[in-house]
């Protein structure tokens, strides 16, 4: 590509002109994908939503039992206290 100092006022108007030519074309182009990167987008925001829906009813159907999670993680839970049964006299 020639430097555009070294282009005469006549060629810098042909450049400019064929490059807004270019860019005119493009448009339908750009207009185009734009759509589709559009609808790409509002489609895994509804995949997302949908998904965290999901999820919460699963949660919500199937509450699980709450448990203190250990301190470290190669701490081992506290063990339960065992008791002797009692006998009938």
């Amino acid at each position: 590509m020639e430097n555009p100092e070294n282009l005469s006022p006549e060629e810098l108007a042909q450049r400019k002109e064929e490059m807004l030519k270019f860019y005119t074309e493009s448009m339908p182009y750009l207009e185009a994908q734009l759509n589709y990167e559009t609808k790409l987008s509002e489609i895994d925001e509804m995949r997302l939503k949908r998904t965290q829906i999901q999820m919460a009813y699963a949660q919500m159907m199937n509450p699980q039992e709450e448990e203190p999670m250990p301190e470290a993680p190669d701490a081992k839970p506290k063990a339960k206290k065992r008791t002797l049964k009692k006998q009938d006299a």
